[in-house]
């Protein structure tokens, strides 16, 4: 009933910066907090950063100052701007959101299928 497709991962060398996209479509009657993970070989899923309906935003320690989350409601839309990438940002980012649907008012938690990114020289 309701799709996370994520966009915008690829190769980039260190120092540069990617736009992942991510839209959300189906029966959807309210987003509330969407969010970007991301996962490592051999590490744990991690919370990158997460936007809150109103605009609030959270980052990792380990991305503040680089990366920028921001989303278009209008368009179910969640974006992650990442800027000064490093080797160790390469993961495959999730978009995740918590969506309520047409019918079912009661919010639950819905992940996209995940996109590469790679930094690498």
């Amino acid at each position: 009933q309701v799709q996370l497709v994520e966009s915008g991962g690829g190769l980039v060398q260190p120092g540069g910066s990617l736009r992942l996209s991510c839209a959300a479509s189906g029966s959807i009657f309210r987003i509330y907090t969407m969010r970007w993970h991301r996962q490592a070989p051999g590490n744990q899923r991690e919370l990158v950063a997460q936007v809150t309906r109103g605009g609030s935003t959270n980052y990792a320690d380990s991305v503040k100052g680089r990366f920028t989350i921001s989303r278009d409601n209008a368009k179910n839309t969640v974006y992650l701007q990442m800027n000064s990438l490093k080797p160790e940002d390469t993961a495959i980012y999730y978009c995740n959101a918590d969506i309520s649907t047409v019918w079912d008012t009661s919010a639950k938690d819905y992940w996209g299928q995940g996109t590469q990114v790679t930094v690498s020289s």
